[in-house]
C-alpha cells in the first residue's frame, strides 16, 4: 500500500501541529521550511484539512492554524480515509474497468481486499497522540523553538 504525497502532507501537516505548544499558531511557511515541501501544496492541504474540522484556521495579521481537536482525538486511519482519493490497488478494485480476462475467478483481489483492511484496521489502532511519543525529538529534527 502506498500513501500520496497528499496524504503523507496531511500527517506531517496535523504531526507539526501537534508539537506546538496549546493554543499557539503556525504558519504555511514554516511548515513547508521544517519539511522542505512546497507551500503551494500545504496550502491545499490545509484548506482541506481545517474543511475536515481537524484544523483551526485564524485569519488577518497574527493568524495561522492549530489543531480543532486534541492529537488524542485525531485517528490516523481516519486522516488517511478522507485523503486518499481510492483505494484501488490493482485494476479490478475499480468499478467498471476490470479488464483482467482472469477476474471473475480470481481469489487474489480477495486476498488483497483482506490486506487493505487489515493495513486500514492497524491504522485506525493509532492517533495522533500515539504518534507524537517524544516530542522532543521531533521538535529538535524539525528545527522548532524549545
Amino acid at each position: 500500500m502506498r500513501l500520496t504525497n497528499y496524504t503523507d502532507y496531511s500527517l506531517r501537516v496535523l504531526i507539526y501541529l501537534a508539537l506546538k505548544r496549546p493554543g499557539e499558531l503556525a504558519n504555511i511557511t514554516e511548515i513547508a521550511e521544517a519539511y522542505s515541501i512546497s507551500r503551494n501544496h500545504l496550502t491545499k492541504v490545509i484548506h482541506e484539512l481545517g474543511k475536515m474540522g481537524v484544523l483551526h484556521t485564524v485569519r488577518g495579521r497574527g493568524g495561522g492554524i492549530k489543531l480543532a481537536l486534541s492529537p488524542d482525538e485525531i485517528n490516523i486511519g481516519e486522516i488517511v480515509r478522507k485523503t486518499e482519493d481510492d483505494f484501488n490497488i490493482v485494476e479490478c478494485f475499480s468499478e467498471g474497468s476490470a479488464h483482467c480476462a482472469i477476474s471473475p475467478v480470481c481469489g487474489l483481489k480477495h486476498v488483497l481486499n483482506r490486506a487493505l483492511f487489515a493495513y486500514l484496521a492497524v491504522l485506525d489502532e493509532y492517533t495522533l497522540a500515539d504518534i507524537i511519543k517524544s516530542p522532543f525529538d521531533y521538535r529538535s529534527l524539525l528545527g522548532m523553538e524549545e
